[in-house]
């Protein structure tokens, strides 16, 4: 913003914006807020932009008040025709604007996705690269079947980031593989609400609830093997008892035999879509989260429910 041919206070504006304003954004990402006195809308939009900035403070972002009657230049040069208007600027250049996000949510998924695209460098982005390949381990672990060892992993990075998602949903389906699935229950009981509607979070109470229908496991692996070898005789013995076919879904479920509970689960589908409420195919959708919709297991699968459903 060149300042030739100014009048001394435009140059007073110019360099307090640049010192408040573009300076800042060449690390951060600076919400810049055209407000004035009289405005009831800014006045109402206020509280939630000072709240969500401070919310994401540790991820680089910085907010900017900008009063249009104090620095009438500055609006001109933004072309501020109506306010409130909220800009977002990063190195120096305006990347998005704001002004149509009115609650928190709104502001909250429009950061969200600046700052997955922006590379701003900030103490939660440090944190989150050092985390990373620790979360990873523990869900390698917890892929591998070592329930207990992915636990005292996540319970170890819980003591580093006690409110990162991945790392808490990570937990919650660490103890439910551990079958501490009432310590689990209370755990997601426990999260921070603004986590109710993380996609890892959801993954993890899908799997305490799928643990919960499937049952606990039975005594030693020889009863389980026999109570599951009972099951698969009374499916065989009755192939349209649709409810013997759900115990044995849910029992293949516990023994963490996910081919066989898919095809069980496929089988009542195919039989009667809508038996018991729908039931067989909402459990197969609750596998599918637990297992991980990315995974192509879940792909091939869910291109078999299709040909169930619309073939």
């Amino acid at each position: 913003m060149a300042t030739l041919g100014l009048s001394p206070a435009e140059k007073t504006a110019v360099e307090a914006f640049r010192r408040d304003v573009v300076e800042p954004s060449m690390t951060s990402l600076v919400v810049i807020d055209f407000w004035a006195e009289w405005c009831g809308p800014c006045k109402a939009l206020t509280p939630v932009l000072e709240k969500v900035c401070a919310e994401y403070a540790d991820r680089g972002v910085v907010l900017a008040k900008v009063d249009t009657d104090a620095n009438q230049f500055i609006a001109q040069q933004f072309q501020v025709r109506s306010i409130p208007t909220v800009y977002a600027m990063f190195g120096g250049q305006l990347v998005a604007d704001l002004t149509s996000a009115r609650t928190e949510s709104q502001l909250r998924g429009l950061l969200d996705q600046l700052l997955r695209q922006l590379p701003i460098e900030s103490a939660a982005t440090a944190q989150e690269a050092e985390l990373e390949p620790l979360i990873a381990m523990g869900e390698e672990v917890l892929a591998e079947g070592d329930a207990d060892r992915a636990l005292g992993i996540f319970e170890q990075l819980a003591e580093m980031a006690p409110e990162h998602p991945a790392v808490l949903a990570g937990r919650v389906r660490a103890l439910v593989a551990a079958g501490r699935l009432d310590e689990a229950d209370a755990a997601l009981a426990g999260l921070p609400p603004a986590l109710a509607d993380d996609a890892g979070v959801h993954r993890a109470r899908a799997a305490l609830d799928l643990a919960r229908a499937a049952g606990p496991a039975s005594g030693s692996d020889d009863e389980a093997a026999a109570g599951l070898a009972a099951l698969e005789a009374e499916a065989a013995a009755a192939p349209d008892d649709l409810d013997a076919r759900f115990r044995l879904a849910n029992a293949r479920v516990a023994a963490g035999q996910r081919d066989g509970a898919a095809d069980d689960l496929l089988a009542i589908v195919a039989a009667d879509r809508d038996w018991n409420e729908g039931a067989a195919r909402q459990q197969l959708l609750k596998l599918f989260e637990v297992v991980g919709l990315m995974d192509p297991w879940v792909s091939q699968q869910r291109r078999r429910l299709s040909a169930v459903l619309f073939g």
